[in-house]
C-alpha cells in the first residue's frame, strides 16, 4: 500500500499555533479523554456485571462504546503529545495506519447505529417475536458485518490515498491524519480517488440513514396506534437517546465528508473535533441519563460498593 510515495514522514500542524492556547486545550482534551475512557468502559462493566442488561440492545451498546473507545484511542493520545511538543511530525506509515484504524471504527459506529434502530423497530413494532427474530446468533451477525463492511471501507479509503505519489509538501493542515487533508497532498490526480471514497461513504451513510429511517417510520406507526399514553411515553423515551446519537454523529459526519474537497476549509478541524473527541464522551452519557435501565443498575452498583467499602471499614474498626 503506498509504494508510489516519495514522502518519508508528514508534519501535523495541529488545532492551533498559538503557544499560549496549547497548554490549556490539553488540559481540556485529557480530561474529555479520561472521561471517555471512563464512561465507556463503565458502560461495558455495567452490561457485562448486571444480567438484566443481557438485551440484543445492550449488547450492541457495548460494541458501540468499544469503538467510541478505539477512535478516542487512535486520535486523543497523539494530539494531546502534539499539544506539548515542538516536534509534530508523522511518519509515513504512522499517518497511514491511524486513517485506516480511525475510518474502520468510524464505519463501525455508522453501521452500529443503524443496527440499534433495527433492533429498536422489532421491540417496538413486535415485541412477541423480538427474541425469536433478534437472536444471539443474529446479534453476532449484525456485529460482524458491520465490522466486515468497515473493513473493506477503510482499506479501499487508505489505498485511495496512499497509493498516490506524495511530494512536497508534506504539511497537513490537521490535527490528525483525516483524509481529505491528506488526499490534498497528492501530486498525482486524485479524481478518480476521490470518486471511489465518496461513492463508499455516500453508500455506507445512505444505507445507514435509510435502515434508520424506515425503522423509525415504522415505530412512530406503531407507537402512535398504541392505546395508552404511558405506553407511548416509554416508546419514545426508549428511543430517544439512540436519535440524539444519530443526529449529533450523522450531522457533522454529513458535514465533513458530504461536502466537494474544493470546498473544505477551517471549520473542518471544529467538525472532526466533535465527531473525533467530543461525541465518543458524551454518548455514555446520553444512553446512561436517558436510559432507566442503565441508571437504575448505576445506582445498584453504587450501593453495592458503597455497602462493600462500608463492610471493609467495620472490620478494620473491630481488628
Amino acid at each position: 500500500m503506498g509504494a508510489n510515495h516519495t514522502q518519508t514522514k508528514f508534519i501535523l500542524l495541529g488545532i492551533t499555533d498559538s503557544p499560549r492556547l496549547q497548554t490549556p486545550l490539553f488540559v481540556l482534551f485529557l480530561l474529555i479523554y479520561i472521561v471517555t475512557i471512563l464512561g465507556n468502559v463503565g458502560i461495558i462493566i455495567l452490561v457485562r456485571v448486571f444480567s438484566s442488561l443481557h438485551t440484543p440492545m445492550y449488547f450492541f451498546l457495548t460494541h458501540f462504546a468499544f469503538t467510541d473507545i478505539c477512535c478516542s484511542t487512535v486520535i486523543c493520545p497523539r494530539m494531546l503529545a502534539d499539544l506539548l511538543s515542538e516536534d509534530k511530525t508523522i511518519s509515513f506509515t504512522g499517518c497511514m495506519m491511524q486513517l485506516l484504524t480511525f475510518a474502520f471504527f468510524a464505519t463501525i459506529e455508522c453501521h452500529l447505529l443503524a443496527v440499534m434502530a433495527y433492533d429498536r423497530h422489532f421491540a417496538i413494532c413486535q415485541p412477541l417475536l423480538y427474541v425469536t427474530i433478534i437472536s444471539s446468533r443474529v446479534c453476532w451477525q449484525l456485529v460482524a458485518s458491520s465490522y466486515l463492511f468497515a473493513f473493506l471501507t477503510a482499506i479501499i479509503s487508505t489505498w485511495c490515498v496512499f497509493g498516490g505519489s506524495f511530494c512536497s509538501p508534506n504539511r497537513i493542515d490537521h490535527f490528525f491524519c483525516e483524509l481529505f487533508p491528506v488526499i490534498k497532498l497528492v501530486c498525482s490526480d486524485t479524481h478518480s480517488s476521490e470518486m471511489v471514497i465518496f461513492a463508499f461513504i455516500t453508500v455506507n451513510a445512505v444505507c445507514a440513514n435509510v435502515v434508520i429511517l424506515l425503522s423509525y417510520i415504522s415505530i412512530i406507526r406503531t407507537v402512535l396506534r398504541m392505546c395508552s399514553a404511558q405506553s407511548r411515553a416509554r416508546a419514545f423515551h426508549t428511543c430517544a437517546s439512540h436519535l440524539m446519537a444519530v443526529s449529533m454523529y450523522f450531522g457533522t459526519g454529513f458535514f465533513m465528508y458530504l461536502q466537494p474537497p474544493s470546498s473544505h476549509t477551517s471549520l473542518d478541524k471544529v467538525a472532526s473535533i466533535f465527531y473525533a473527541v467530543l461525541i465518543p464522551m458524551l454518548n455514555p452519557f446520553i444512553y446512561s441519563l436517558r436510559n432507566r435501565e442503565v441508571k437504575r443498575s448505576l445506582v445498584k452498583c453504587g450501593r453495592r460498593f458503597f455497602s462493600r467499602w462500608q463492610h471493609r471499614r467495620l472490620l478494620s474498626s473491630r481488628t
